[in-house]
């Protein structure tokens, strides 16, 4: 997709306080994967160690609906291990040609296998041998070791389906808290929070700039 260069937009219309975050979500990710954007489905993933030190990385959403926010990763990687151990995470989605930003926070649980098959086997094949040959977040002796660990499963799998690794599959953000930002002229910015009560009821509120 080719990105529309363009100057920001500073005069959107104000966030519907809506008592659904999920259908306000809805409606500026398709705006934002309508302006041409460059991966619009691109989010920081914030996690941390049982002990609270933070790591941040880029993901892809690929998934949302009223449960939640998908993702899909190694398991035994970085972020997979620091889930298991803390299993809470904030997600920031960040369009700068439209001035806005959502924050995502909640707690973080598993797909289904059967859900992360559907998903895994929609990739493209030589991404799925990747998820095969990559030990990710683990240490690698040069480029060479991740090739040859490449054409070995490439023979491994020349005949056959690619099964999904048992090490492999979606984590689901389940929101307790989604903060919609707009940009505004002066800083003088628009912040409406959803927040999620223990029955699950949405309610909402602005936050100054």
């Amino acid at each position: 997709m080719t990105f529309l260069q363009q100057e920001p937009i500073s005069d959107l219309p104000a966030a519907d306080p809506d008592q659904d975050p999920i259908r306000q979500f809805d409606q500026w990710f398709s705006f934002a994967k309508e302006s041409a954007i460059y991966l619009p489905e691109a989010m920081t993933l914030a996690t941390s160690t049982e002990d609270g030190s933070p790591s941040a990385r880029i993901v892809l959403l690929k998934d949302v609906s009223q449960k939640g926010f998908v993702f899909f990763t190694n398991y035994e990687s970085r972020k997979g291990h620091e889930l298991e151990a803390n299993p809470k995470a904030a997600l920031v989605i960040h369009w700068a040609i439209l001035e806005r930003q959502v924050r995502i926070e909640g707690q973080v649980e598993k797909i289904s296998s059967k859900e992360s098959d559907a998903y895994f086997q929609s990739r493209p094949r030589g991404s799925r041998i990747g998820a095969w040959a990559s030990r990710q977040s683990r240490q690698l002796t040069d480029r060479t070791q991740l090739e040859q660990r490449v054409l070995d499963y490439q023979q491994l799998y020349a005949e056959k389906d690619i099964a999904l690794p048992p090490y492999w599959g979606g984590f689901r953000v389940v929101p307790e808290r989604i903060e919609f930002w707009q940009g505004r002229e002066s800083r003088l910015h628009e912040r409406l929070v959803y927040t999620k009560s223990p029955s699950g009821q949405w309610s909402t509120h602005l936050l100054f700039p």
